[in-house]
């Protein structure tokens, strides 16, 4: 059997990682600044991390949501302690289209509405309403074409409010960064808007931190610059260090209803392991703490290269937007300087590394990018 063709690959097996190192199958060893899409949170192969669910798998690695599981228990209570939203709910499932999915479905029962706000260059997932949510027709199919969704101009207050002054919005959905997008922040004073806006007119707003969550900010979630607090947040990707999870931070307005939600996998045994460990990790090596520093010195450093049209981002998830395509840069740091890059559209570069980035790595990294831009 052949395998279903669909992503465009570098030439390049990877069989092995260590913090912020990968190796091909060649014993290549090279930089990780991509983190696999923002996968890898706390560094490949965390010794802490293998030890937990190693433990895990060995003892039980799944048993259905039809049993109490006290695993799922203590990631709400540490999640909850560790992001500040201790009084919220959560909804374990298994990737971030499935939570912005299930947050969407949740927001619909509430308010009885149908019509969704979206942003210009958003990207919620690939599947049903998430897809639909995601402002690029060539990845929409005609069966996920159904009209449920408007998108708004990145930034635009005012589109915004004339909007939702309509009435009939059930949600709006926003990335805290976009991320496939460009990493696009959102301007001073946007969020805390769009909250009251949404607040007047009874829509529920999510917030999508599943790229610029877990710490990648610099903080915990990308919206706690804006100081706000959404009805619902959608977390995977760094949640479980490569280990398939997600899920949905839920407000208490949301009143739970046997049968309204269900997965038959999400917050499975093995699964809150991982998560367990990530939280563990990120808290005794200070890893937020690392993200906002080591990303102000990337970011404070990138801005001197000649070349570079713009820097944007926060902590460890920076856009690098260069004035010509960037497919030949990215080319001779992968096989020329050995460090694997991001890329969103024709122009930008995104740095998506491991939260455990050292400074040292940081400066590695300038110095590769010096040796392909000069």
């Amino acid at each position: 059997m052949k395998l279903f063709d669909v992503y465009p690959l570098f030439d390049v097996n990877i069989v092995k990682g260590k913090g912020c190192h990968v190796w091909d199958d060649k014993g290549q060893e090279y930089l990780d600044l991509y983190g696999g899409h923002a996968v890898i949170s706390i560094g490949h192969a965390h010794p802490h991390y293998v030890e937990v669910i190693s433990k895990q798998v060995a003892t039980l690695g799944f048993y259905s949501n039809s049993v109490i599981n006290k695993l799922q228990q203590e990631v709400a209570d540490r999640l909850g302690a560790m992001c500040g939203y201790d009084d919220y709910q959560l909804f374990l499932i298994n990737s971030g289209a499935e939570a912005n999915e299930n947050a969407l479905k949740l927001a619909s029962f509430y308010n009885g509405r149908t019509r969704i706000v979206s942003f210009s260059k958003a990207f919620h997932g690939r599947t049903s309403l998430a897809v639909e949510a995601t402002n690029n027709p060539k990845i929409i199919a005609p069966v996920n074409n159904n009209g449920h969704v408007t998108y708004l101009p990145w930034n635009d207050v005012e589109a915004m409010k004339a909007e939702l002054a309509k009435g009939d919005v059930c949600a709006v959905i926003i990335e805290g960064i976009q991320g496939v997008g460009g990493i696009q922040v959102p301007a001073p004073g946007f969020m805390q808007a769009l909250r009251e806006t949404c607040d007047q007119y009874d829509t529920v707003l999510v917030l999508d931190e599943i790229q610029s969550g877990y710490g990648r900010s610099g903080k915990f979630f990308a919206h706690q610059y804006d100081d706000i607090r959404p009805d619902m947040i959608t977390v995977a990707k760094g949640i479980g260090n490569g280990f398939p999870m997600a899920g949905v931070l839920i407000s208490p307005k949301f009143i739970p209803v046997y049968g309204q939600l269900g997965t038959t996998f999400g917050g499975n045994h093995l699964a809150c392991a991982a998560a367990i460990a990530v939280l563990d990790v990120m808290k005794a090596e200070n890893l937020i703490e690392n993200a906002a520093q080591v990303g102000a010195h990337l970011m404070e450093e990138l801005k001197k290269f000649n070349g570079i049209k713009e820097v944007r981002g926060r902590g460890l998830m920076i856009g690098l937007e260069f004035e010509e395509p960037i497919k030949e840069i990215r080319q001779k740091l992968l096989f020329e300087q050995k460090v694997f890059t991001g890329v969103s559209g024709t122009n930008v570069i995104r740095l998506l590394p491991p939260l455990c980035l050292s400074m040292t790595e940081a400066d590695d990294f300038l110095t590769r990018l010096q040796n392909v831009l000069k």
